[in-house]
């Protein structure tokens, strides 16, 4: 059984940062694959960036350049820096597998961003 749970979240202006989090427990020996979602009002959740432990990054168009991913084994944890942030942006964050069957969702983390 793997649990996600996921903060950082927040309320913050347009132009400015935030850093998530996201702490992988359970029966799991590493982190890979793994990746950041969104879930925005009215909207389908989707895949905004991913990574590999091996390195290699991937993200959506709507936040590349913007936003970084990255992973710490030793601490479970997989991160999501997301800078210049744009009213757009608002949206429920979580984190999963990006590949194969996902691991049940965790709560997420509100993100709002003002104009």
């Amino acid at each position: 059984q793997v649990q996600l749970v996921e903060s950082g979240g927040g309320l913050v202006q347009a132009g400015n940062s935030l850093r998530l989090s996201c702490v992988v427990s359970g029966s799991i020996i590493a982190i890979n694959l793994m990746g950041w979602y969104r879930q925005a009002p009215g909207g389908q959740r989707e895949l905004v960036a991913a990574f590999a432990s091996s390195g290699g990054t991937n993200y959506a168009d709507s936040v590349k350049g913007r936003f970084t991913i990255s992973g710490d084994n030793p601490k479970k944890t997989v991160y999501l820096q997301m800078n210049s942030l744009k009213p757009e942006d608002t949206a429920v964050y979580y984190c999963n597998k990006v590949v194969g069957l996902r691991w049940n969702w965790g709560q997420g983390t509100q993100v709002t961003v003002s104009s």
